[in-house]
């Protein structure tokens, strides 16, 4: 800063008795406490600025860049943890993301010399936290499972970016919301387990346009099974009981014809099972 903008003009300073010492130490001594204020006060917010900017990878080597992108992820994902009561995420520490507890890595699909970060199972871990949208960062992911854990809040959007993902299993924690609409985007997606959350509101119509295998959605879901259930004739599980579904079961359930395992329980659906259902040729029981 330049001492032109703090110290007074010429004319000002004609206005100061300068036969009077006392009013010309007093004014002097304001303006350089001013002064020195105002440097301080840049001088620590452009420390605060840097600290901000700090590149995570700073220092780290990576065997590829997709691992360092992996790491970035990862390491927002562990300042998202309140509470690790088995550690799972200790040795989530340095550049070896494939070392990491429950990370495993594979050959990326489109090149076979590039190791990947393909999936995340932390299982039955009991950890809170949350899911920080850096994790759209790990797009290699194709299994991420968060089975029986204390995870809360809302599913990122950036999720939409894993497009190899082909099993989510987020059941048995705390997430809360509307259907997490995100898993529409997901292209590759086989296996979907969202069971025992807090979500709310009905299922999309899209979920059923979706080549799926198994589909798992207990919760407080509302409204009804639409026709365009029977677009899912790749799916062998089915289970979308304890929630508030309403209404009569479609005979387009009749066309699921890889259908292994129906599980409508424990809902608000009126009328008679349509007899297409007891003809399934691969159902265990009607």
């Amino acid at each position: 800063m330049l001492l032109s903008t703090v110290l007074p003009s010429p004319m000002a300073m004609s206005s100061f008795p300068l036969n009077n010492p006392t009013n010309l130490g007093g004014g002097f001594l304001f303006l350089v406490v001013l002064f020195i204020a105002s440097s301080c006060s840049t001088f620590l917010f452009q420390i605060c600025s840097a600290q901000q900017n700090v590149d995570p990878t700073l220092g780290l080597k990576f065997e590829n860049p997709r691992l360092e992108q992996a790491y970035i992820g990862l390491q927002a994902w562990k300042s998202a943890i309140f509470s690790d009561p088995s550690n799972f995420t200790t040795n989530w520490n340095g550049s070896d993301v494939c070392s990491y507890m429950g990370v495993y890595c594979a050959p990326s699909p489109s090149n076979a010399s590039l190791r990947v970060v393909a999936g995340v199972d932390l299982n039955h871990a009991d950890i809170a936290g949350y899911l920080p949208p850096e994790l759209g960062l790990l797009s290699d992911l194709a299994l991420f499972h968060l089975n029986s854990n204390r995870f809360c809040g809302v599913v990122p959007s950036t999720f939409r970016r894993l497009k190899l993902l082909h099993e989510l299993d987020l059941s048995n924690n705390r997430f809360v919301g509307s259907f997490p609409e995100v898993v529409l985007s997901l292209p590759a997606l086989k296996y979907l387990d969202l069971r025992f959350n807090e979500f709310e509101g009905p299922v999309p119509r899209q979920l059923f346009d979706k080549k799926l295998d198994a589909v798992f959605l207990n919760d407080n879901l509302t409204g009804c099974l639409p026709p365009e259930i029977g677009l899912l004739r790749k799916v062998t599980v089915f289970d979308v009981s304890f929630n508030e579904l309403q209404g009569s079961l479609p005979s387009s359930i009749g066309t699921m014809r890889s259908l292994e395992q129906l599980d409508v329980a424990h809902n608000r659906f009126t009328g008679v099972i349509p007899a297409s259902v007891c003809q399934l040729p691969s159902l265990h029981a009607c």
